[in-house]
């Protein structure tokens, strides 16, 4: 069994993550998602609409995902991809060799992004539209 990794966010999700999501799963046979806990979140001071508990719902949901699990620190990568036996690591092209000291543990793959969805594009056109009211 060809088991695959990504990490990511996955807040606000749009076809951008469900297009990452369905070529990741074309890759091998089990995927795994780590996304960034609320805590990790605020380490890297980015903020999230959505809840740990609620990203992780919505991506178990998702017929790609095999299996979500918490990413708490930069440092996890190496631990998880022993841990879960990883194949191949898989993150968007806007990460192009971020990642390439994991390729000693295993495949490293970059998926180009889907051109015109980003989280941060929806965030600024509904702020700039006014209709992200709490």
């Amino acid at each position: 069994m060809k088991r695959i990794l990504t990490y990511g966010t996955f807040d606000l999700l749009h076809r951008g993550h469900i297009n990452l999501l369905k070529r990741a799963k074309d890759l091998g046979d089990y995927l795994i998602v780590a996304i960034s806990t609320d805590e990790f979140n605020r380490i890297k001071k980015k903020k999230a609409y959505y809840s740990f508990d609620d990203r992780r719902l919505i991506l178990e949901a998702i017929r790609y995902v095999d299996e979500v699990i918490p990413e708490k620190n930069w440092e996890q990568k190496i631990l998880d991809i022993k841990k879960y036996s990883i194949d191949v690591f898989v993150m968007g092209d806007d990460w192009k060799g971020k990642f390439d000291y994991l390729n000693s543990y295993c495949d490293i793959v970059y998926l180009p992004r889907t051109e015109g969805v980003s989280t941060t594009k929806i965030k600024k056109e509904l702020f700039r539209t006014n209709e992200f009211i709490e």
